[in-house]
Order: C-alpha cells, then sequence, then structure tokens
C-alpha cells in the first residue's frame, strides 16, 4: 500500500473510531470526544473547544452532511491541509492499521450495506490513480477523462522505466534541510515523495514520450465541451505534478486557466508549477489571480484559501520580500488556526527580519499543534539564540536532530552557536557532521577551520581552511590562509617581531586625546564606522538618487488618523518593502532579504514618532526639525539617540526656520547630527592605503585613516581605534593620536543628505 493510501486508511479508522451512532459522519459532540482524545496532554476548556469546532465546520462546510455532522471525506481534509498529524493522531489512539483493517471494513459494510457496489467501484477507481482523482471539488468529473490519465500513467511509467535502465533517472535526497512548508496541493507532503526527481529531457525517450502526451493533449482538446476539456487537462496536469514532470504538467494547467479563467484550482496548481520551475515571480501572479477567485468565489474555496495564502508567502520569500510574506501567513494563520505550518512560516519569515519575540511565539504555537515538528524546533532554536537564550536554544535544536538525526540546518546552526559560547570542540563536532551529510557545504568547512583554530588547533584548522578554499576559491579564504601563514610564521620568532605586537588592551575612551583639531574623536568614529557598515549591509548607498526623488514624489501615502484624532501619513511594512525592492531591485532575493531585516531591525522599530515636514518650502517648522534630527540620532546613534526620542527640546517651538538655520541645529555638538562631517571623511577615504604601515594590534595593513601614537610610536587603523585598543605591552595612562588621511569638504554631500531624508521622513513614518 503506497504511503497516500495508507494515510487515508488511517483517517478512516479514526473516523470510524468516533462515529458512535455509525450514521457516516461526526456530529460535534463526537468531533470533540476526537480532539480531546488525540490530544491527551492538552486540557481543553468548554470555550477553546466550541472555537476549534467552529471553525472546522465553517471551513469545511461543504463536507458537513446536515445534522449528522462532518463527513469522513471531510476529516480526511482536514488532515490534508495540516490541522493536524495523522500518524500522531493514529498513534495516540493505540490503534493499530495492521489488525483494525479487516474488522474496520466489515463495520463499514455492516453499517451501509445499501452503497456496497457504489463504493466498490469507487475504490476500483482509486487503485487505478492517485486519491486526489476522486476527492469531490478537486477530482475528475468526466469518465473519459480516466481512460487519459490512465494512458498517461503507462507512458510514464514505461518512461521512468528506460530513463532508469539507462542511468539517466537521478534522485536527490532533500529530507536533510529544513522543509519551506510547500502547500503541494491540500497536504503536507502527500502528493510528492521526498525523493527530488530530476528527469532526461534531451533523450530519444522523453521526444518520444513528449509525442505521445501531444497525442492526449489533442484528444483532451477535442473533447465534447469546454468543462470537459478543462476536466481532462486539470486531470493529465495533475499526473505529470506527482511525478514532477513540472514544466509538462505547467503547459496542461496554463490550458485550463485558458478555458476557465475563473477557476481557482488551475490558477493555484499553475503558480506551484512555476515555483517548482524557479519563476517566482509568475508563481506569485498565479497565485495572486487564485485568490482574486477564491474571494470571489465565496465559501465554495473556503478551505483552499489558507494554502493559497501559505504558497503566496512563500513565493514572496523566494524574491526576498519576507516583510510582505508574513502578512499572508497571518491571513492563513487566521483562516485557519490549526495550520501549524502557517505558524511555523510566520515564525521562521519573524526571525528572518529580526522580530524574535514574535518569532518565538507562532513557532512555540506550531510546536504546541504539532510537537514532532523538527523544522519548527530547529527556527525556535534559532530565534532563542538570538535572543541571548542559548541554554533553551541548544534544546530546541537537539529536539530537531533527535526528530531528525540529519537535519542540515539544526546541525550547522547549533555549530554557531557553540562558536558563539566559545566551545569549540563542540562546534568542530557539529560541523563535521554537516559534512558527512554534506561533503561539499563549503560554508560548514569554513566553520569547521574557524572552530578548530579557536580550540587551539592550528595544523587541522590550515587543512580545513584550505578543503574550503578547494570547493569554492573565493578570495577571502586565500586572504585568510596568508594572514594565518603570517601569524604562524611570528609565533615561531617566539619573541620576536616588532615591539608591542600580541595581545591588546581596551582602554577607556578618556584616555584617547586628540592631537590638532582634525583628529576625529574616538567615540564619534565608532558611531560613523556603525553607520557605514549598515549602509554597506542595506547597500542603500547604492540607490538611485533620481529613482528614490521619484518614489517620494510618486507615491501615495494614506492617511490615518491616532487616537489624539489627528491626521498621520504612515505605510504598512509590507508597502515600504515594494518601495524598497524597486529602489534596490540591482539586489539578489537573498541579499535584499537582509537588507530588509537591518532596515527592520535599525529604522523601522524606531520610527514609530510621527513627524511632517512642508516639502516644496523655503521654510520648515522648527519642531519638525528638532523631531527629524532626533530620529536621525535614535537610529544611527542609539547610545545617545533613545534617550531623547522620550525627551522634549523645542518640540513646542511652531516658528519656522530657513534651511542655513537648519544646518546649524544639524551641526550642533550636544542636539544635532555632527556625525556627518566623520561620515564622509570615512567614506572619501576608503581607497587611502598607508604604504607599508599595518595596524600593531590587528597587524593588517591600514586602510582609511591611520592614528598614530605620538609618544609611542604605534598605529592604529580605523577599527581598533574605535575600540579603544592598544598592545598590551605598551600601556599607559593616557594616549595622544595623530590623524593621517584624506579630508574632505562636507558641505555638497549633508545637502543631498538632507533633502532626501527630510522628504523620506514624513512618507515613511510607520
Amino acid at each position: 500500500m503506497d504511503s497516500r493510501g495508507s494515510r487515508a486508511e488511517k483517517v478512516k479508522r479514526i473516523f470510524q473510531q468516533f462515529d458512535m451512532n455509525k450514521d457516516g459522519c461526526l456530529s460535534r459532540q463526537e468531533m470533540s470526544f476526537l480532539v480531546v482524545a488525540v490530544n491527551p496532554r492538552v486540557k481543553f476548556s468548554d470555550d477553546q473547544i466550541n472555537a476549534i469546532l467552529d471553525e472546522v465546520f465553517k471551513t469545511y462546510g461543504d463536507f458537513i452532511n446536515g445534522e449528522k455532522g462532518l463527513s469522513y471525506e471531510g476529516l480526511l481534509r482536514t488532515y490534508d491541509d495540516g490541522a493536524g498529524d495523522v500518524d500522531r493522531d493514529f498513534d495516540a489512539l493505540g490503534l493499530d492499521l495492521n489488525n483494525d483493517v479487516g474488522k474496520a471494513s466489515r463495520a463499514s459494510e455492516a453499517s451501509s450495506s445499501s452503497i456496497a457496489d457504489e463504493r466498490m467501484v469507487e475504490s476500483n477507481k482509486k487503485q487505478r490513480t492517485a486519491a486526489w482523482a476522486t476527492s469531490p471539488n478537486h477530482g475528475i468529473v468526466f469518465d473519459y477523462t480516466w481512460k487519459i490519465v490512465d494512458d498517461l500513467e503507462t507512458l510514464i511509467k514505461r518512461l521512468k522505466a528506460k530513463q532508469a535502465k539507462d542511468g539517466k533517472m537521478k534522485g536527490e535526497n532533500s529530507d536533510v534541510c529544513s522543509d519551506p512548508g510547500w502547500s503541494r496541493e491540500l497536504g503536507p507532503s502527500s502528493e510528492l515523495s521526498e525523493k527530488k526527481v530530476s528527469w532526461d529531457e534531451s533523450g530519444h525517450d522523453y521526444a518520444a514520450f513528449a509525442r505521445e502526451l501531444a497525442t492526449l493533449r489533442s484528444k483532451a482538446d477535442g473533447a465534447r465541451s469546454r468543462e470537459e476539456a478543462f476536466d481532462r487537462h486539470m486531470a493529465i496536469g495533475r499526473v505529470l505534478y506527482e511525478h514532477q514532470l513540472f514544466k509538462e504538467s505547467l503547459v496542461d494547467f496554463k490550458r485550463a486557466c485558458e478555458l476557465q479563467p475563473t477557476d481557482v484550482k488551475s490558477h493555484f496548481r499553475a503558480g506551484n508549477c512555476l515555483y517548482a520551475t524557479g519563476r517566482y515571480g509568475e508563481a506569485k501572479e498565479e497565485f495572486l489571480l487564485a485568490l482574486d477567485a477564491a474571494e470571489v468565489g465565496g465559501n465554495q474555496w473556503a478551505n483552499l484559501l489558507p494554502q493559497i495564502h501559505v504558497n503566496l508567502g512563500i513565493c514572496l520569500e523566494g524574491e526576498g520580500m519576507v516583510l510582505s510574506a508574513c502578512e499572508h501567513y497571518r491571513e492563513a494563520a487566521i483562516l485557519c488556526p490549526t495550520h501549524f505550518r502557517a505558524l511555523k512560516l510566520l515564525g521562521s519569515a519573524l526571525f528572518g527580519v529580526g522580530e524574535h519575540r514574535a518569532a518565538e511565539k507562532a513557532l512555540e504555537e506550531a510546536i504546541f499543534l504539532k510537537p514532532d515538528y523538527a523544522d519548527a524546533h530547529c527556527d525556535l532554536g534559532s530565534a532563542l539564540h538570538a535572543m541571548g537564550e542559548d541554554e533553551k536554544a541548544i534544546q530546541e535544536f537537539q529536539k530537531a536532530i533527535d526528530l531528525k538525526p540529519g537535519h542540515l540546518d539544526a546541525l550547522y546552526n547549533l555549530g554557531g552557536l557553540y562558536m558563539d559560547m566559545g566551545r569549540f570542540h563542540r562546534a568542530s563536532e557539529m560541523y563535521t557532521r554537516v559534512l558527512a551529510v554534506w561533503p561539499n557545504h563549503w560554508q560548514a568547512q569554513l566553520n569547521k577551520a574557524v572552530s578548530l583554530l579557536g580550540a587551539g588547533e592550528a595544523e587541522e584548522a590550515k587543512k580545513a581552511l584550505k578543503e574550503a578554499f578547494k570547493m569554492t576559491n573565493r578570495v577571502e579564504l586565500h586572504d585568510a590562509i596568508a594572514h594565518l601563514k603570517q601569524l604562524q610564521k611570528k609565533k615561531l620568532k617566539g619573541n620576536g617581531g616588532a615591539e608591542g605586537e600580541g595581545t591588546f588592551l581596551v582602554v577607556e575612551p578618556s584616555k584617547f586625546k586628540g592631537v590638532g583639531q582634525k583628529t576625529t574623536l574616538r567615540q564619534d568614529l565608532a558611531n560613523a564606522l556603525e553607520i557605514r557598515a549598515f549602509q554597506r549591509l542595506t547597500r542603500l548607498i547604492r540607490c538611485n538618487v533620481d529613482n528614490l526623488k521619484k518614489e517620494m514624489n510618486e507615491t501615495e501615502v494614506p492617511v490615518s488618523y491616532s487616537g489624539g484624532g489627528a491626521p498621520e501619513k504612515s505605510i504598512r511594512k509590507a508597502a515600504l518593502e515594494g518601495i524598497l525592492r524597486k529602489l534596490l531591485n540591482f539586489l539578489k532575493p537573498e541579499t535584499f532579504q537582509g537588507s530588509v531585516k537591518a532596515i527592520n531591525e535599525r529604522v523601522l522599530s524606531v520610527m514609530d514618532v510621527s513627524g511632517s515636514v512642508n516639502e516644496g518650502s523655503a521654510q520648515i517648522k522648527k519642531a519638525d526639525a528638532m523631531r527629524y534630527i532626533k530620529l536621525l540620532r535614535a537610529i544611527y546613534i542609539p547610545s545617545h539617540g533613545v534617550s531623547e526620542m522620550l525627551e522634549i527640546h523645542g518640540e513646542a517651538d511652531v516658528s519656522m526656520i530657513s534651511f542655513p538655520e537648519f544646518l546649524q541645529m544639524f551641526d550642533d555638538p550636544e542636539w544635532g547630527f555632527g556625525i556627518m562631517a566623520t561620515l564622509v571623511k570615512l567614506e572619501n577615504g576608503d581607497r587611502t592605503r598607508h604604504g607599508h604601515h599595518t595596524c600593531t594590534v590587528c597587524r593588517y595593513p591600514i586602510i582609511g585613516s591611520r592614528f598614530k601614537e605620538m609618544k609611542l610610536r604605534f598605529n592604529l587603523c580605523n577599527e581598533c581605534y574605535s575600540e579603544g585598543k592598544v598592545p598590551s605591552s605598551l600601556k599607559q595612562e593616557e594616549y595622544r593620536f595623530k590623524e593621517y588621511g584624506s579630508e574632505s569638504e562636507a558641505t555638497r554631500d549633508k545637502c543631498l543628505f538632507f533633502s532626501l531624508h527630510s522628504k523620506s521622513s514624513s512618507r515613511n513614518d510607520s
């Protein structure tokens, strides 16, 4: 018996267990007994039970038989939709499929002998093809379609046998990584095997198959009505999809869309095919069409709506639009509160944009509904680690590994956690286990090298680093190997080398003094370096200025009313993400996702203070200027700015100020944004090198500004100077530094900074 058949039998046994009056349906009372019985560790209140039953009977109204209750097909659909775990529930009830099947069959025949012949006919159909074909709203309607399906199954079996014989058919185990939660149809993994199949489309065998398939499609188009032609193409597409012939199945689903443009399932399945072939943008459009059609169709498609939202969310994630994906996962969870995959995906997406507490809550909900959900345990471990709860995180990663011993993500992330904790030997063990599953995982190989280095095993680290370099040939690995060799040479010299090299001290900021007015203050440099890192991470510095101005001028930001009644401009995060995608369209999806995460954590989490700027005016309100500068400080200089957001400093002033007056406020060392000059100096010095000079602490060549201690004559780079690092052998009460680097004029850049940010402040409040 195949896995789908076994699954259906288990659902039937569960159904029969609670169909106490043998009327072929589960009443509300019988359903309540089922819910309680399959969750023995949960104590439900009456309100909770009623809420669950209300949701089930509302969502699966098409399967409710009058006053009798939910049919067997309805219960099967709830499991297919991810509302429960068949295997877990079956085991919780202590049922045995092998011992009870015959008994169950006899009980079924005794209770409904009048329709035995009809069931025999249906059973024969089920044996001929997959279980989806007899589903009430998603199966085969016309008899001749069965003949086409049988012929197609024969063609595919013939092709599979030939390609397997010639060694052309390849399989790939996809069970080692986290399942993205993709709703292939209505079940979590019932429709496709865990093995990914790769067909060879270049040979004679496949060409012959394609010709015979074209003949079947001609028969489908030759139907007497559009409805029958639609039925035939949908069935052909479903069979092809089950066998992972995605490009071929797309042809039939697209044809079905042409025959019935407002049908939900044809757009839904076309979207699935497009996603499976990596065409995320086109898949998204199909899911949007399916969503529109489902919402117009009313309750008929209520059971499919959550799946459309889930798959649309996954598609958006494929384009890097994680904030937008969150909205669809939330909608799916609202429509179906027991949809554990939607909750897991929501938690994972929230973690991806840096909202760790919200991610923790969603993932815990998913695990509550499905305790053996390995992927949810893995992602919960990542969220807990991000919040600093490392011991709990270790437990969650270990649960994921216990449930799925070869879980790559859990092993890899646990290795990273151990590295962060300084437990380098344990980290090395985790990365070794990752490489045992995936030998060419170069990131794991690189991290193994780093963990071995941290554990003091330099020779083994060098070997691992060379292996990583062989796998990827990345230039940074070459540089790391060279630097490691340099460190080893210096160690061989014993106490040799330049005086002051070796360990370092971190001294108080007050002990760093500048020589001359042009030497940047240590704290200012630290803030500027952090801003530069944010610029590089988000790639906002690469935005086209003309496109930015166009978006600010043309985007209509809706006006909302707060509790105070004053109208305010605000924009949803998902809408803002869409604007950012246009501006950063040159980024790959995964890079854009990282950019959005940084912006969400650094900017959007702070921008909850409303404000307005009079655009196109020669003057602005002083209160608005103060609010804008405070917002900049809170975002870019959090050590000073966060507390200031709550302080009142001139915000009651309704007077107007000119641009020169604004610049004076902007440069105010106490309340302004004086970091701008330092930031521009950093940008202009990005490519400045200082000949043979290297940093005495980190030993890397100095790029950018060079800070020379005038008495002890040692040099520091930007990073080490900003962090207050000095050689441990050169300890003293005070250090006097002079900065050597390129100077710059900041006025033009400052004006551009203000002109752009003043507009974005008024339009991007959220």
